[in-house]
């Protein structure tokens, strides 16, 4: 058990070391450099300012220097937001972005299971067909066009919700629609397959023949065990989701990390997209590990390995 975690653990520092390498190396490789915009500053301004952070140095010299402050929890200052940290900007526009993906990742969980399992019980009948129709669409849209059609039907023609703004509860549901769609769909067609070859297994029909309640027999081994392919999701749908959320901000005018993303692209704000990129992947590659640890605890046959291991 504990060497499955630290190998787990390693693998993880090395992704984030290759992430912040070809990060780093990919944005040096572009054309240009952030002060290039400012036309009405001074050429010996823009030098002053490039050797201030250090953009005179070879790139190589930049790397091991930038490896060296962030290990040190220093990510630097924003090169286009006056005096501000990169720090302090993800602390204070990450609230926003947390809320919307935790209670995305909720629902998504929720309302998949719940329709894979319905379409499971009642597999080939309306209620199934009604699941995979829904799941096909939601696969098939992107979520940029969901949170399109959702905004104009239920913002714009009925008036229900607000079009853009993160002010209230209800505020919450249309980008909270658009985000959770596409996983709920994915979670929705694992949970059934994954349903219906474990109803059909022998040992769910040894424990109807024993007489057993037919509720502490889809609880304690249909949806058990059923639901082992959804936690190995659990990583790649946090990644969609976190990644996805850029976008949904940007269309609901939600105030995030991923609207600060987005403009510091555009402003080649080199210290602010190393900054986000970084801490992006560190909750990626946590939700990762943090899946792989729980898969250990719900698989049985994964406790076994690891004792023989031991």
């Amino acid at each position: 058990m504990v060497r499955y975690i630290t190998s787990k653990f390693l693998y993880m520092l090395v992704s984030l070391l290759i992430l912040i390498t070809a990060t780093f190396f990919l944005m040096k490789a572009i054309p240009g450099n952030p002060f290039m915009s400012e036309k009405q500053v001074p050429p010996q301004i823009r030098e002053r300012l490039m050797e201030q952070y250090g953009l005179d140095k070879p790139v190589i010299v930049q790397y091991g220097q930038y490896l060296k402050n962030i290990a040190q929890g220093d990510f630097g200052i924003s090169m286009k937001m006056q005096n501000k940290e990169v720090t302090g900007l993800i602390t204070d526009t990450f609230g926003a972005s947390l809320k919307l993906g935790l209670v995305a990742i909720v629902v998504s969980l929720v309302v998949g299971v719940l329709l894979g399992l319905l379409a499971a019980l009642y597999h080939r009948r309306l209620i199934d067909n009604v699941a995979m129709v829904l799941a096909v669409l939601g696969i098939a849209v992107p979520s940029f066009v969901v949170a399109s059609m959702l905004q104009f039907v239920f913002a714009q023609k009925a008036g229900i919700f607000n079009v853009m703004g993160f002010n209230g509860p209800l505020d919450y549901v249309l980008p909270v629609a658009a985000l959770a769609a596409q996983p709920i769909a994915f979670i929705a067609r694992l949970t059934r397959s994954s349903m219906l070859e474990v109803l059909h297994a022998d040992y769910i029909k040894t424990a109807r023949a024993k007489g057993l309640n037919w509720m502490t027999i889809l609880f304690r081994h249909v949806v058990r065990n059923g639901i082992l392919p959804v936690i190995t999701y659990l990583g790649p749908m946090t990644a969609n989701i976190i990644t996805g959320s850029v976008v949904i901000e940007q269309i609901f005018g939600i105030g995030g990390l991923g609207k600060v993303f987005v403009s510091s692209i555009s402003n080649r704000d080199y210290t602010l997209i190393m900054g986000v990129t970084i801490f992006y992947g560190v909750i990626l590659m946590l939700a990762r590990f943090l899946t792989d640890i729980a898969y250990v605890f719900v698989d049985p046959r994964i406790k076994l390995t690891n004792r023989k291991e031991g």
